[in-house]
């Protein structure tokens, strides 16, 4: 008799798989939501799906345009827009850059994209900013260091969690051949910016750690990203209290995105998914989710077969 197929296997196959499949736009891209215009984000994650989560019907031309249009969308300067109609780059950059790490058409892309992504220091805290600080009537109200940094949404602005993780991210699943010389100097200085920044009791939120004298609260979506930007150092005190941290809150998480990444970060750390942790398809049911073409890749890569999700992750799923 053949093993039974849990149940969340079968969400994700029946109902997750052929929308995500079908979503795709006539130019290789995906919208935010079926059918809406292709932009660079939710076209990333969508092949971060097609590439880690192996589906078990063959996919034909869904990946090679895949990557065909986020080679097309890339600026003259390496960077990635948030949107077509933009003509600066983004935080984008970082998810372009690591997806086409599996394309054997895209290392000039690739490389154009990381040397983009080392050349964008933020504004906030340079050296003549910090001194200025220094002498501001507010310095007092936030305990961060500013000569940690990392990255911002957009270039040339302040740093943040989010993009900061990804960045990192994409320099460490990077050959060494992409890296410019400045590279590992970045990386120094982004870790110790989200070490800086991660909340008193573990975990991130999106800003500061603390304001005013006021702990923040940490949020699902920066944990795991800061998590799985970090996650070359598991034993670090700093990485096991958020990954405890991550694991005591699963039974509460009400996104269906949050407890997909949740799953993810948690597998990637080796840790077993919590027996209270809600079943995907109570979501479907609430919210209807799959208009998000973001999180339904999300879900396939949690609820899939996968290779891998990092490439030197601990908790690698064969």
């Amino acid at each position: 008799m053949s093993a039974e197929i849990p149940a969340e296997t079968t969400f994700v196959r029946n109902v997750c798989w052929p929308l995500l499949q079908s979503a795709q736009n006539s130019d290789g891209g995906w919208g935010f939501h079926p059918g809406s215009q292709s932009r660079v984000e939710p076209t990333c994650w969508a092949l971060h799906a097609m590439l880690y989560a192996l589906p078990s019907q063959p996919l034909g031309e869904i990946i090679p345009s895949g990557f065909r249009f986020l080679r097309a969308a890339q600026l003259s300067d390496g960077a990635w827009p948030s949107s077509p109609e933009e003509t600066a780059g983004s935080w984008v950059t970082s998810l372009a850059s690591w997806v086409l790490l599996s394309d054997k058409d895209s290392p000039r892309a690739v490389t154009a994209g990381i040397q983009w992504l080392c050349d964008d220091w933020p504004r906030d805290s340079t050296p003549w900013r910090r001194l200025l600080r220094k002498f501001s009537s507010d310095r007092h109200l936030s305990t961060q260091n500013d000569s940690y940094r990392g990255w911002g949404w957009t270039p040339g602005t302040s740093s943040w969690v989010e993009p900061t993780s990804f960045a990192l991210i994409a320099l460490a699943e990077s050959p060494k051949e992409h890296l410019p010389a400045e590279a590992d100097r970045r990386r120094e200085l982004a870790e110790a910016m989200l070490y800086d920044r991660m909340c008193p009791g573990g975990g991130w939120n999106c800003g500061n750690p603390r304001v005013y004298g006021v702990a923040g609260e940490p949020l699902v979506i920066p944990t795991v990203w800061a998590l799985l930007a970090l996650h070359q150092y598991p034993t670090r005190p700093e990485n096991m209290m958020s990954i405890e941290w991550l694991e005591n809150i699963v039974a509460t998480v009400q996104g269906p995105g949050s407890l997909a990444l949740a799953r993810i970060c948690l597998e990637s750390y080796g840790r077993k998914w919590p027996m209270n942790g809600r079943p995907v398809s109570d979501f479907y049911q609430r919210n209807k989710f799959l208009g998000s073409i973001s999180v339904t890749a999300w879900i396939c890569m949690a609820w899939g077969s996968r290779l891998h999700w990092l490439s030197n992750a601990n908790g690698k799923v064969p």
